[in-house]
């Protein structure tokens, strides 16, 4: 038994102002074939599951490229092209093969291509023909799109927000890939767009328990898996929303029927599955209304770089400094040039900072600032779901009464080590903020008595009747009051 695998993935968010290039990808993942590392980064669990069971099992694995660029703007149609190019004369130099396993994360969008995975997914179908088994994993934050699903055989999604599963839904798509191919199973997949644009952590109720449910009915009545597909809104493209996908054993009636029944459920749940979202000061009123004891956690999703934003907003650090508030720790904040700056003058110095305010007007306005510089860490690193995520050369810089992290490679808050890698003790803070959507609070939320979400004016609106879209389906909520759930497959 022969299987080929490869990744390719970013989060394209096509309002922002950065563009995505062939170096962007190289500065956050590239692995060549051979070179992939023993953990996986947040979409390329399938080869690094896979190359476990080829070991243990004695079937033949080729790995392909895997490319990850942080998320940001449109990507440039000769960075696509060339990352799709390699991967697929890797695959036809591997042919003949049984199985493809693909790691993408399904927002991907570049010049000239609004649904990057369809187009690469079904090259890889072109080229291996019909009979080859063709498994997927995505990102709950994809656009779900009907091509996609037509030219593979099984596509899964992450089902925790934040992504704190991606290993384990990788070794479904394995486990179901395998099967296929050895005839057991015969996957056949149902989905129903829920034609709702919204946000859904799993960490807080409704969406918890509903979680929970749908994992309850798989391998009950030839059900194999179920997806919940948030949608990534930030993109303005056709596919843009929540989706349900069901995969079950030749059933396709039955899929058919699950998938429209829990999309009306998910649909019962509009205007109650994200939290409440403050202005900055009120954030900070609240934070300073509770007994001290544990840090309250301050999240601002407006500049969350996870979601495509620069990640050097000033808006919230604004307040925090303008309003002298002591025991404070805010990470990260994207200047390369006041990284270098802290660089050039060392531990230990005091020197004036102009910090962040750089990218959009979004960003807010740069801020003049003394600053000493407490700690310097070359190449540092963050953790996030059993992988690490790059930080770039970084420093921490203490103004007044706040300690503030500072990153030369856009990334979003994901692990205490951003903080307690440069010696930051949390649980002295009264307030910990961040920019981040949800990945934070798998780490975060455990040492919180509290965890507010601001809405710091960001280059991503929370509220999404205020993004500018032009290509997006209508009706969807909220853009329309009324949308009802459509079949797409």
């Amino acid at each position: 038994m022969r299987l080929f695998t490869a990744t390719l993935a970013t989060e394209t968010n096509s309002f922002a102002p950065i563009p995505t290039a062939r170096a962007s990808f190289e500065e956050a993942f590239y692995a060549p074939p051979g070179t992939h590392p023993a953990a996986p980064n947040l979409c390329s669990a399938p080869l690094v599951v896979a190359r476990r069971r080829a070991q243990a099992e004695g079937w033949t694995l080729i790995e392909g490229s895997c490319a990850w660029a942080e998320p940001a703007g449109t990507c440039t149609r000769q960075a696509y092209e060339g990352l799709r190019d390699e991967i697929l004369g890797q695959l036809e130099a591997a042919l003949p093969l049984d199985g493809v396993l693909l790691g993408l994360h399904g927002a991907m969008v570049a010049e000239g291509y609004e649904d990057c995975e369809g187009d690469l997914i079904a090259r890889v179908r072109a080229l291996v023909g019909p009979k080859a088994i063709i498994g997927v994993e995505h990102d709950p934050h994809c656009h779900l799109t009907q091509k996609r699903l037509e030219h593979c055989n099984l596509l899964i999604t992450f089902k925790e927000f934040p992504h704190t599963d991606s290993v384990e839904r990788a070794e479904e798509v394995v486990e179901l890939t395998l099967r296929a191919i050895k005839g057991e199973i015969d996957p056949v997949m149902s989905c129903v767009d829920c034609r709702t644009i919204a946000s859904f952590p799993t960490t807080r109720e409704p969406m918890r328990s509903f979680v929970d449910r749908v994992k309850a009915l798989e391998g009950r009545g030839g059900v194999l898996s179920i997806s919940i597909v948030h949608g990534f809104p930030y993109a303005d493209v056709p596919d843009v929303g929540a989706r349900i996908l069901v995969v079950a054993d030749g059933a396709k009636a039955e899929g058919d029927a699950l998938a429209m029944a829990l999309a009306r459920e998910l649909n019962e749940l509009r205007g109650r599955t994200a939290p409440d979202y403050l202005d900055p000061d009120a954030a900070i009123d609240a934070a300073l209304a509770l007994p001290l004891g544990k840090p309250v956690v301050i999240t601002d999703p407006s500049d969350n770089p996870g979601g495509g934003a620069a990640g050097d907003s000033t808006q919230v650090l604004s307040r925090l400094l303008a309003r002298g508030i002591e025991h404070v720790a805010f990470a990260p904040l994207w200047d390369p040039v006041a990284v270098r700056l802290c660089f050039l003058a060392g531990e230990g110095a005091r020197l004036p900072l102009r910090l962040g305010g750089k990218t959009a007007p979004s960003s807010g306005v740069p801020l003049d600032v003394e600053a000493e510089v407490v700690r310097l860490v070359a190449d540092a690193t963050q953790s996030f779901a059993g992988g690490t995520m790059a930080l770039g050369d970084a420093a921490l810089i203490r103004v007044g009464g706040m300690e503030i992290v500072l990153i030369s490679k856009r990334t979003q808050s994901l692990g205490r080590d951003l903080f307690t890698g440069f010696g930051v003790e949390l649980e002295a803070k009264r307030i910990v903020a961040l920019k981040s959507t949800n990945h934070f609070h798998a780490a975060f939320a455990p040492i919180a008595q509290a965890v507010l979400y601001t809405d710091g004016g960001g280059p991503i609106p929370r509220d999404v009747t205020k993004v500018p879209y032009t290509r997006v389906q209508r009706p969807i909520w909220p853009l329309d009051a009324v949308a009802e759930p459509i079949v797409v497959l």
